[in-house]
């Protein structure tokens, strides 16, 4: 289980094209002409960093900013039903698997001009993996015009609980020597125990959700999702299914997992909370909340697949301008300061709620041995080196891949084998990619 504010997003980014297809085009900004609306989605963290920072853009800049917050759940409908109403704030959050069609509605604008052209930031100093989230050439996302700036990059590391092992006499992970798959279930089955001796289990070595989880390892093993051009599903292959067949051999053969009935009981989230499960990912976003945890906990890579590499998702959230802004100078001028000047990235990371995305500010946040986790250098390392997106972000809508996972439950329970529905679930999976694809403009 993962936090509100990642919740859904391939769910909601393919609700906000299918909206967008209805043929609702840009229409009036939502803000008086000498001012601004900047519409995000957060939690209390999150207002009181954006107003310090907002407030020091608008002393700067002579520029007033309406801020519209809403709660990660209710974003995109309350988005939706802005554009529908034709009160499109001027700066507004938006998911990397939104671009495509928001830009072929004609709903946010190409701000590379302003970008580039802008003194006050350095591309080279922010993160690759952010600006190149947020390009798109007409063809293929990643490359091409920029139409956002990263909010954030949110590198979806793994985690330990450092008491469990220490208490089980077992050798922490080595940070620079990942676990093969195999050593991973060893070790997880070593943490997996009854520890009040009432005949039930109650530490489990594990607890991931598949949704969220299951790519890494389909990654690290050599599978994919797609062809390199984006036309064709590719999940039929023996190394996809050999992953997703050791995914759900953790909870029916080698029990390391809570079952699904123990996982109604209590999540896997709130039993990694509480020092019930030995590995579980972190994000940053979760670093604040983290702090309270009754146990030391610490990151290390992924446990690797068959190409001895380790791998993982890596979120971003960006920040675009509307096509209908009467104020784009001044609005781009936000997105580039609440992206990439140094001081409001400091304002957002003193308030735990995201990394920084200058590079150079990040390495020092890394390396501050005050705050935790001690190895903070793997939320880089993921960013720089093995982190991905999900693949439903680099396509026109997330029909295809929300597809895979409707039916996978019989795969969890034990009850069909990978193999049997990769097969069955890549010609359904086809059908909506190709549907996606033609919506584009793209394929053959």
């Amino acid at each position: 289980m993962m936090k509100s504010r990642t919740i859904t997003k391939t769910i909601a980014a393919a609700a906000a094209a299918s909206f967008l297809l209805s043929g609702c085009a840009a229409a009036a900004g939502g803000g008086d002409d000498d001012s601004l609306t900047f519409m995000y989605r957060g939690g209390p963290d999150d207002k009181k960093a954006y107003e310090q920072a907002v407030a020091q853009f608008e002393k700067d800049n002579g520029v007033e900013v309406e801020m519209i917050q809403t709660t990660a759940d209710q974003y995109s409908t309350k988005l939706k039903a802005a554009i529908s109403g034709r009160q499109i704030p001027d700066v507004f959050y938006i998911s990397p698997g939104e671009v495509q069609a928001y830009v072929k509605n004609g709903i946010i604008k190409d701000i590379t001009e302003y970008v580039e052209g802008s003194e006050s930031i350095d591309l080279d100093n922010i993160w690759d993996y952010g600006v190149d989230s947020y390009r798109f050439d007409g063809q293929l996302s990643g490359q091409g015009s920029i139409y956002a700036l990263p909010k954030d990059v949110g590198p979806f590391s793994f985690g330990y609980n450092k008491t469990m092992f220490e208490e089980a006499g077992i050798p922490l992970p080595d940070p620079d020597k990942p676990y093969t798959m195999e050593e991973f279930v060893d070790v997880a089955k070593q943490l997996t125990k009854d520890t009040d001796g009432d005949g039930k289990l109650d530490q489990w070595g594990t607890g991931l959700n598949v949704v969220w989880n299951l790519p890494a390892f389909v990654w690290s093993n050599g599978g994919s999702w797609l062809n390199e051009d984006r036309t064709e599903v590719t999940i039929d292959t023996p190394e996809f299914a050999e992953a997703l067949q050791w995914f759900a051999d953790l909870q029916n053969v080698h029990k390391v997992t809570p079952s699904a009935g123990e996982a109604q009981t209590l999540d896997t989230y709130q039993r990694w909370m509480k020092g019930e499960i030995g590995f579980f990912p972190v994000g940053p976003w979760d670093l604040a909340t983290y702090e309270e945890l009754p146990f030391e906990y610490d990151l290390i890579p992924y446990p690797v697949g068959a190409t001895g590499e380790p791998a993982t998702y890596t979120g971003t959230l960006g920040i675009a301008v509307s096509n209908s802004t009467e104020l784009p100078e001044e609005a781009a001028k936000l997105v580039t300061y609440l992206s990439a000047n140094e001081e409001a990235q400091q304002t957002l990371t003193d308030a735990g709620v995201q990394i920084p995305n200058l590079e150079d500010m990040a390495e020092e946040w890394a390396s501050d041995e005050t705050t935790k986790p001690a190895n903070k250098e793997e939320f880089l390392q993921v960013i720089r080196d093995y982190g991905r997106p999900l693949p439903s972000e680099l396509t026109y809508n997330a029909e295809w891949y929300d597809e895979f996972f409707t039916n996978i439950q019989p795969v969890l329970d034990g009850e069909k084998t990978a193999a049997e529905y990769v097969k069955e679930a890549q010609p359904k999976m086809q059908q909506f990619l190709d549907s996606a694809n033609q919506q584009a403009g793209i394929g053959g």
